[in-house]
């Protein structure tokens, strides 16, 4: 029996912090910034994504390499596009939006790269049954016989705590490495479950307060911007709901502002990845908020909401710049 696509991808839960010391055996994985894709290896190659469509028309470099594997196996990766300083999330985007001489000629321009953390099949044996440590023992042997290398690439593994939480720095982040995955190193492969738990880098930054949702005497969430290199608010950040005691806070200090505001007649999305808009009301950007927020950027925006900490009344708009 072979599994042929669509398949789907175990998946993970968040958390807040890595399982105590001393507890149950855990590994941990570097988490890519990056699209999640299952290769499927061999003389029929197809790459999937998490929700099982074909990405093989825009990333034809990769289909290429999986035909080329001289193996059949289905492998579970992250597809990511490298930067200067980086993995470049925005890149992977417009790579995925390309098909035909264009995506062939961005393959070469801009090429894209598998990270993989986990197989499930290999030549021919289904292995979701078997534990991770006996899958992942399969994926080192394949790298190591076959030599692998770019577009391939064995993602980091360790069972070291110490080490796990050095890959948490922010400096890991600002190169794309946006946390960690942390895995039952006995765990079968469960497709669709939530088996594994994510935890995500965490940085605090500032942004200035341009607009609400909800009533501006009783918020919901706040809509952050920064200055551009002109000194125009650009949008940087949306927060998660507010807390009843944060919402009543604000609440007092906030004022919703003219038509002098840079935001009156722009349409925000309600999420990243819809066109739903967003109903908001715009503030006197006159304050400025510190946040939590993790490393996923794009443009300079933030992908995932916010948490709200504080009002910084010791910094002015003017100091929260792009």
């Amino acid at each position: 029996m072979h599994l042929s696509p669509p398949v789907e991808p175990m998946l993970a839960r968040p958390v807040t912090a890595l399982p105590p010391a001393g507890g149950r055996p855990a590994v941990f994985q570097q988490k890519a910034d990056g699209f999640r894709a299952l290769v499927f290896t061999g003389r029929r190659p197809f790459l999937q994504s998490r929700r099982g469509a074909d990405l093989g028309g825009a990333f034809p470099e990769l289909v290429g390499a999986a035909a080329e594997l001289g193996l059949e196996a289905v492998l579970d990766a992250e597809l990511v596009v490298g930067g200067a300083d980086g993995l470049d999330f925005t890149a992977l985007q417009e790579r995925a939006r390309r098909r035909g001489a264009t995506a062939r000629r961005a393959a070469r321009e801009r090429p894209a790269h598998l990270i993989v953390f986990d197989v499930l099949e290999m030549s021919g044996a289904v292995l979701l049954a078997e534990p991770l440590r006996r899958r992942r023992a399969a994926l080192d042997d394949l790298f190591a016989e076959r030599r692998l290398t770019s577009p391939w690439a064995l993602c980091p593994q360790t069972a070291d705590r110490e080490t796990a939480l050095g890959w948490l720095d922010p400096a890991w982040g600002a190169a794309g490495i946006e946390g960690i995955v942390i895995k039952d190193p006995d765990s079968t492969y469960r497709p669709g479950e939530r088996g594994w738990s994510k935890l995500r880098t965490r940085i605090t930054v500032e942004g200035i307060i341009g607009a609400v949702t909800g009533d501006v005497t009783a918020p919901r969430s706040l809509l952050l911007g920064r200055l551009d290199a002109t000194g125009r608010l650009r949008l940087a950040a949306r927060s998660a709901p507010l807390t009843r005691r944060a919402a009543a806070e604000l609440g007092t200090v906030l004022r919703p502002a003219g038509a002098e505001h840079p935001w009156w007649g722009r349409t925000f999305s309600a999420g990243w990845g819809t066109k739903e808009p967003l109903d908001f009301r715009p503030v006197v950007p006159d304050l400025v908020a510190e946040v939590e927020a993790d490393t996923a950027l794009d443009l300079g925006r933030h992908r995932h909401p916010v948490r709200y900490l504080r009002l910084r009344d010791d910094m002015a708009p003017a100091d929260v710049r792009q």
